[in-house]
């Protein structure tokens, strides 16, 4: 069976460099799925849980943002941040909302900054409905 190439970095550490079968990844403009033979492209990431499925697996790792790149050498992804969905708790998650939230209250500055900031809260709420 044809096998997609899969890579996943954060500024830590490579998480994932295997063969699957495909990947679902959160893009700025929604969500995407990448198989094997995919044509060339490229997205900007948003918060969210990239899905990854091998066989009949399904591992979940949750992105804050970052880059997919599809080449005919098969998928990367440059994550600003990335946790397996599985090391996640509901206090991290919490926080992380309560975060955004502030981040919301002082995204006054500019239109873009407050967008990002929603973006954020919405995710986060996604992800702790999620677990």
């Amino acid at each position: 069976m044809n096998k997609l190439h899969f890579n996943l970095v954060s500024p830590e550490k490579e998480l994932i460099s295997e063969d699957v079968d495909m990947v679902e990844a959160p893009g700025v403009e929604g969500n995407f799925g990448v198989l094997p033979n995919h044509a060339p492209l490229m997205a900007v990431l948003a918060p969210g849980v990239v899905k990854v499925r091998n066989g009949g697996d399904e591992r979940r790792i949750f992105v804050r943002g970052g880059f997919a790149e599809v080449t005919p050498l098969g998928l990367t992804i440059l994550a600003e941040e990335a946790i397996p969905v599985a090391d996640l708790s509901r206090e991290m998650i919490a926080e992380r909302i309560k975060w955004a939230e502030e981040d919301l209250a002082d995204a006054d500055a500019t239109l873009e900054t407050k967008m990002a900031a929603e973006t954020t809260l919405a995710r986060m709420k996604e992800l702790q409905a999620a677990l």
